[in-house]
């Protein structure tokens, strides 16, 4: 522990250590910009694997099998925004190649199901289930197709997926996002696919010039890099683009930059944190005894956007079309949780003062006109002027002795931390080296 005279000489002496960088700074467009403030987005992986019970399709599903009688996107919608969501993503088509929709594309579509009589087209009902309940729809286009005879015919194919990409971005409005994963396994006879990305990419700016695109490459977004629910620590928002080329690309440099991002980075591209709130992906019976608890899924949001990420969590509906139960029950626990442990940062009377040291670092304090028992912080950074902090310190004083509660590198959108019960009377978040100059931090304090 330190004294308040030590601290504050500690104070004035900030770390002369600096990073020697560019002078220009990547910042995000206003659709990532968007894309970020959502914090939580619900994936929806649905199709002939639910009713299979397996994770991933050979292609060779009969359309017959698919037959949610009791399908109600909204009610998806719906547990999406009770969870704190602000959007969806479906998977359209998932390696096994079977389309939601009525493509012209292949008759391995719900036209050939017995779901609404052969004229079911579950985008549409997923769009407009989304927007009746104030989410913004995403969808994902898996370029793995086991099933297509052209895959592995790479100019024929890519022709293909185009024209599935064009279905899907010109038939159901706005999209708030695009998503694309780099899977690539064998098609018919062996035969390797090249995909095309820069032609998939053109299409999404072309059609959707709103929408971020996500794979993990980005262009917009990259992967974090695992499926377990937890950003990189440090994570910045910037990454190399020379270090991950292409999606699906592999390598020790390519799952530092997914996982870690890089302060040199000249590209603006924040890591999505996508997990699943059973085992697998796709729903299965045999695991509805193993969905994610509430407080696990908030360990997950502090690991995820309290990274400064965004977390993306997959909830499979079941063979009904309907989410099962269980999911929808802990889903509005989790919102609840998050809301009780991070929602009342306003109700602690404060003064707050905010001084610069120099250009790159500064400290902002919080004096309480009586102490206060704190359990949880939240810091933010600006970042529509970009990501700079990279060395940061929170300190807590209480009767006249200061002891450090947290400290770390990045910040950027969010940085949430909890720590057992502390009593005090001021907290001081300290901005030890910032990229650039140093730009007005936020510190919100939960009791």
């Amino acid at each position: 522990m330190l004294s308040r005279r030590d601290f504050l000489a500690a104070t004035a002496a900030a770390s002369s250590i600096r990073l020697s960088l560019p002078t220009a700074i990547p910042v995000p467009s206003p659709a990532q910009l968007a894309w970020q403030r959502d914090e939580i987005a619900l994936f929806f992986h649905f199709g002939v694997n639910t009713f299979t019970d397996r994770e991933w399709g050979d292609g060779h599903e009969d359309p017959s099998v698919f037959n949610p009688v009791a399908l109600d996107t909204r009610q998806w919608a719906a547990a999406a925004r009770a969870a704190g969501a602000r959007s969806a993503i479906l998977t359209a088509k998932h390696h096994d190649g079977f389309c939601l929709w009525p493509t012209a594309t292949t008759t391995h579509s719900v036209a050939r199901s017995p779901w609404r009589g052969g004229q079911g087209n579950l985008v549409r009902e997923f769009v407009d289930g989304c927007r009746a309940e104030g989410i913004r729809p995403g969808l994902y286009l898996s370029p793995w197709d086991r099933n297509h005879v052209t895959y592995g015919d790479s100019p024929r194919y890519n022709d293909v997926y185009a024209a599935q990409l064009t279905e899907l971005l010109t038939g159901y409005g706005d999209l708030a996002e695009v998503w694309f994963d780099g899977a690539n396994g064998e098609g018919p006879n062996g035969r390797k696919q090249e995909y095309d990305w820069a032609r998939t990419w053109a299409l999404v700016r072309k059609l959707q010039p709103s929408a971020v695109i996500f794979s993990d490459a980005g262009p917009d977004v990259r992967w974090c890099g695992n499926e377990t629910g937890n950003a990189g620590d440090p994570n910045w928002s910037t990454i190399d683009p020379s270090a991950v080329p292409f999606p699906g690309a592999s390598g020790n440099a390519v799952m530092q930059q997914l996982q870690h991002g890089d302060p040199r980075g000249t590209a603006w591209r924040p890591a999505e944190v996508d997990v699943s709130i059973r085992p697998g992906w796709f729903h299965h019976d045999a695991e509805n005894e193993k969905v994610r608890s509430a407080a696990n899924l908030v360990d997950l949001y502090c690991s995820s956007v309290g990274r400064n990420g965004k977390l993306l969590l997959n909830v499979p509906p079941a063979r009904t079309g309907l989410l099962d139960t269980v999911d929808v029950i802990r889903l509005r626990e989790f919102h609840e949780a998050v809301d009780r442990q991070f929602g009342i940062a306003a109700r602690l009377p404060h003064r707050e003062r905010w001084r610069r040291h120099d250009p790159t670092s500064g400290v902002l304090e919080q004096t309480f006109s009586a102490a206060q028992t704190l359990r949880a912080f939240r810091l933010s950074e600006p970042i529509a002027s970009g990501q700079r902090v990279t060395n940061w310190r929170v300190d807590a004083e209480h009767d006249g002795v200061v002891r450090t509660i947290a400290s770390g590198e990045t910040i950027g959108y969010a940085r949430i931390e909890r720590f057992a019960p502390i009593a005090a009377g001021a907290v001081r978040l300290e901005i030890v080296n910032t990229l650039h100059d140093i730009r007005r931090p936020r510190l919100e304090l939960f009791a």
